[in-house]
């Protein structure tokens, strides 16, 4: 569509008392075939355009030259590019499919990548350059020791309250706000305490102790990033130096080592730097480019142009690199037809510089498109096209015979003018999926960089390192699991959290050591605002570590906790005991959770999934009473400094069998209640008691005064109705236990009245309640 709006744009040029003889409607005819995709027609038609002028027309070269590009004919293209600049020195502009077409037939044909390659999405003040960087390694793999941030070796790890772990100085930077890994928000309030974030000690020495060199390395890499920000280049590259002699297979090192010589205008050692780093990872886009950037700012454009376009070829949505090769590719354009300033002259009929070059067609592919010559006044040995014996199948040997040598004096000059073009923008196949026609020079071979590994030679490569290639792994001498081992518990870490401080501990213990005391159990550094976050969530890394490197003592580890969860989770033989208050089946039971040994119990309740435990009152003796009542945990709301409201209801009621403690609280061996039932004329007179106590209850609490009823009602909720069955509950009916609550009894007469086994007896002791009440009552 672009190229149509270009011939749409020329047809006023075109129209000119010049031009005339050129037809609008066949340009037309020509744009529509660009838009359809019939880049030969196209280039077809512009070419009957122009065979007839006296003066070739600029915009009809340009055109022609555009669909000859998309159809993957470079070297005839480039003969239409020759003529446009011939007359008017080509922006840099015009040249953008030239550079696209070069690129996309080098990714496809010789790099053989097909829809692999990555795009640069821009930033949001337009410059990719920082994205391009960034997103350079994404298709490179990530082994479990990587920062996500950076993508190279965890230094100085630090574990965020998501989990997640990063390096400290990524984490330091004001644009990370949000988790990569995640997108939870850093709570960076919280992790920073007087000091600063705080490094995860367990990772860090593991991670030096593991990977001494490659983290020493990192040290002195991030070191010498640091020196380069302040442009002490001496320093920062010392730094780089160090790092180098440690870790020399590390691509990004060398990369910025490369970066800072061409901060500091060392363009040779930039070069060797990044000619290291493209045969190190020879499919890394920012390679070439701090290779073409090097070889620019020495002014060696030429060998720049093909490192900018293998950037192109790897990246095609680079757009600060392609305006980059349009400019270079530009300037040799007019360096080839620009002396002193004037333009140099060529008929239509003689043909451009690059046909004379690039025939016969059947040496094409002979021909290597990276040859040029570093200098504009450079000799005729130095434009030699450098042509491979073993493509030659047919044509002579012999220089002084072949087809590309100059067959006479006359003929020097123009070779010398076309600076070898030719050889960089060698013609080439055209890509896949054109409607290109077949002509007499298909097939053509583009040639990579010599230098330049094949995807295939690049995995294979003896200079990569195993990092790159397999990801980082530990050596099993290395391996202890004591390395790993929680100080609170003195077992394989089991769940790891880690602190805001640093520190790693079991959450289990450390949930039980901050329901004691809201320090550090190693710093005693104060976790208030963390435990008020209640932020305990794993610490990934180092659960992966442990799958990894120590599954079986892991799996065991989890073994012995399911164990010891089984064994809580058992409501018979070790029932949880709050001693507290009274508490009756079905009815809501608030409670105020403060004491340690309670926060544990409440914790472990919800952990085992059973969300029960007894409530019993105190005894003098046994420290609990024989009876009790279980209460179901229907919610929890916790405080930041460790204190619970805990929302309960009344379940059953039971019976101790044994008297026990675990862990601070005590414990009980049970067994359930539940009321004796009746038949016959025990059931009859049954439910005439039920049906007499429970209207005497109503009665009484319809006379009671407006305020206390009021309190009643707000604390246990209005009275329940008459169950029709009086035994359908194993508990019996929920109105009876209701009006055990709210009756004016101390706890051994409830206590009395709740360990009844028959329904019968609970109303006849309930009535003679309700007799004294009401007797009592002032009138």
């Amino acid at each position: 569509m672009e190229t149509g709006i270009q011939a749409h744009q020329f047809v006023h040029a075109v129209s000119s008392p010049r031009a005339a003889g050129i037809s609008t409607e066949m340009l037309e005819v020509a744009a529509e075939a660009t838009r359809a995709g019939d880049y030969d027609l196209a280039a077809e038609i512009y070419s009957s355009q122009l065979v007839d002028l006296q003066h070739p027309d600029r915009g009809i070269c340009l055109l022609k030259a555009n669909a000859l590009a998309q159809a993957g004919r470079i070297a005839e293209a480039l003969d239409s590019y020759c003529t446009a600049a011939n007359i008017s020195k080509l922006r840099p502009d015009e040249l953008q499919l030239l550079v696209v077409n070069i690129a996309r037939t080098l990714r496809e044909k010789e790099l053989n990548i097909h829809g692999k390659a990555t795009s640069c999405h821009k930033s949001g003040n337009g410059d990719d350059r920082v994205d391009a960087d960034t997103e350079a390694f994404e298709d490179e793999p990530l082994d479990l020791f990587s920062c996500r941030l950076c993508r190279c070796l965890l230094s100085e790890p630090t574990t965020m309250e998501c989990g997640h772990t990063f390096c400290k100085h990524c984490l330091e930077k004001e644009t990370v706000k949000d988790c990569i890994q995640c997108k939870h928000k850093l709570n960076k309030d919280i992790q920073i305490l007087p000091i600063g974030l705080r490094v995860n000690v367990i990772l860090s020495s593991l991670l030096d102790k593991w990977f001494d060199s490659e983290s020493k390395a990192r040290r002195h890499w991030i070191e010498g990033e640091v020196s380069q920000k302040k442009h002490d280049y001496t320093d920062a590259l010392e730094k780089y130096n160090k790092a180098l002699e440690l870790a020399p297979s590390v691509g990004r090192l060398l990369g910025q080592r490369a970066e800072l010589h061409l901060e500091s205008k060392n363009y040779i050692q930039a070069i060797q730097d990044a000619e290291s780093l493209c045969r190190l990872n020879p499919l890394w886009p920012k390679a070439h480019y701090i290779k073409a950037s090097a070889l620019s700012k020495a002014n060696r454009n030429d060998e720049a142009l093909k490192e900018y376009f293998m950037c192109v070829a790897l990246k095609p949505d680079w757009t600060m690199v392609k305006l980059e090769a349009q400019k270079v590719l530009s300037e040799l354009f007019s360096s080839v037809f620009e002396k002193d300033g004037q333009p140099t002259p060529i008929h239509p009929l003689q043909g451009g510089p690059s046909t004379r070059l690039l025939k016969p067609p059947a040496l094409y592919g002979s021909l290597n498109p990276f040859t040029m010559p570093q200098k504009p006044g450079c000799s005729s040995q130095d434009l030699e096209f450098r042509v491979s014996k073993s493509s030659l199948c047919d044509g002579p040997s012999d220089s002084s015979k072949h087809p590309l040598s100059p067959s006479s004096e006359a003929e020097k000059p123009l070779l010398e003018d076309a600076k070898s073009l030719a050889s960089v923008l060698a013609a080439q196949p055209a890509p896949p999926g054109s409607l290109k026609r077949r002509h007499s020079g298909d097939g053509i071979a583009f040639s990579p960089p010599s230098k330049l590994f094949r995807p295939d030679e690049a995995c294979s490569s003896s200079h990569l390192p195993a990092a790159y290639l397999w990801g980082r792994t530990v050596s099993k001498d290395l391996l202890d699991s004591r390395d790993m081992e929680c100080s609170l518990c003195m077992r394989l870490f089991f769940e790891p959290v880690s602190t805001p401080c640093g520190h790693t501990f079991c959450l289990k213990c450390l949930e039980r050591c901050l329901d004691h005391n809201p320090n550090c159990p190693l710093c005693k550094e104060n976790l208030s605002e963390y435990l008020a976050t209640r932020g305990f969530n794993k610490t990934l890394l180092m659960e992966e570590v442990l799958q990894r490197y120590l599954g079986d003592e892991l799996a065991e580890r989890k073994k012995i906790h399911e164990e010891e969860m089984k064994e809580l989770a058992n409501l018979n033989q070790e029932v949880p005991i709050f001693v507290c208050t009274m508490a009756f089946p079905t009815i809501p039971c608030p409670l105020h959770i403060f004491e340690p040994r309670y926060r544990l119990m409440i914790r472990r309740s919800m952990e085992t999934g059973t969300k029960q435990f007894g409530m019993c009152i105190a005894d003098e003796l046994k420290g609990f009473a024989d009876y009790g009542c279980m209460l179901e945990v229907r919610d929890v709301k916790f405080f930041p400094d460790g204190r619970s409201v805990v929302d309960t209801i009344g379940v059953s009621r039971f019976r101790v069998l044994s008297h026990g403690q675990r862990d601070g609280y005590n414990t009980a061996k049970i067994e359930y209640l539940e009321d004796k039932k009746v038949e016959g004329q025990e059931f009859v007179e049954l439910q005439k008691l039920y049906v007499s106590v429970y209207d005497q209850a109503s009665g009484w609490f319809i006379s009671l005064k407006d305020n206390m009823k009021s309190q009643i009602i707000s604390h246990f909720g209005h009275l329940p109705g008459k169950d029709p069955d009086p035994q359908g509950n194993p508990s019996g009916p929920a109105w009876a236990w209701w009006l055990l609550a709210v009756l004016p009894l101390d706890n051994r007469a409830q206590l009395t009245i709740l360990a009844m086994p028959s329904l019968k007896d609970r109303l006849i002791a309930i009535r003679r309640v309700l007799i004294f009440v009401t007797r009592k009552r002032p009138r």
